[in-house]
């Protein structure tokens, strides 16, 4: 029995060091920085990467790089990231439905280290002379305080401190987010169960 483990073992390692020489030698694209969706990808956007077993990935190879260049990125790409062909062309970003907005964030009104990806709720509270402009509100709403779910797409400093986080969320809340006067504040939640 010892034996025939040791058989499959073997075989095993076997195909994976033969399929890893005979995919040694490929090239692919890859994102060398971040580009936001709908901006024509530039040259220095994209680097090549050799990828050791691309089976089943739809990569985008190296020879292909003039079909990239120039064109637009049809969703936001990430450094790092390796490139198919859905990435590339019309834009389909936002999702439809969807809506992308940027928020200024005061300081200590979001958790540190908010990144992209991070689930939160969207709490505007108006300040005492807009108090007015948040009348009727949803159901799931105080009369006071707009709040919306989201995700956010990037983070960055505000010049007088805090930070403007760009949030993607649904038109509705984007618009009833976006017309809110007064404070914004970001509670991080964890993933949808």
């Amino acid at each position: 029995m010892a034996a025939g483990l040791l058989l499959v073992v073997a075989t095993a390692l076997t195909f994976w060091q033969v399929d890893l020489r005979r995919h040694a030698g490929e090239q692919f694209l890859a994102v060398a920085r971040p580009v936001p969706a709908g901006v024509v990808i530039a040259d220095t956007d994209v680097r090549v990467v050799r990828v050791a077993n691309p089976s089943g990935l739809d990569l985008l190879a190296a020879d292909r790089r003039d079909e990239v260049v120039g064109r637009a990125a049809a969703v936001p790409l990430t450094a790092g990231g390796l490139l198919v062909s859905a990435q590339v062309g019309p834009p389909a970003w936002p999702p439809a439905g969807q809506a992308v907005i940027a928020v200024a964030v005061k300081a200590g009104r979001a958790p540190a280290g908010l990144s992209a990806g991070a689930r939160v709720v969207v709490l505007v509270a108006p300040t005492s002379d807009n108090s007015q402009a948040a009348a009727s509100p949803p159901a799931d709403q105080t009369a006071d305080t707009r709040r919306a779910e989201a995700s956010v797409v990037a983070t960055s400093d505000a010049e007088q401190g805090g930070q403007v986080v760009t949030l993607l969320l649904t038109e509705l809340q984007a618009q009833a987010v976006a017309s809110t006067p007064g404070d914004v504040a970001l509670v991080q939640v964890g993933p949808r169960q």
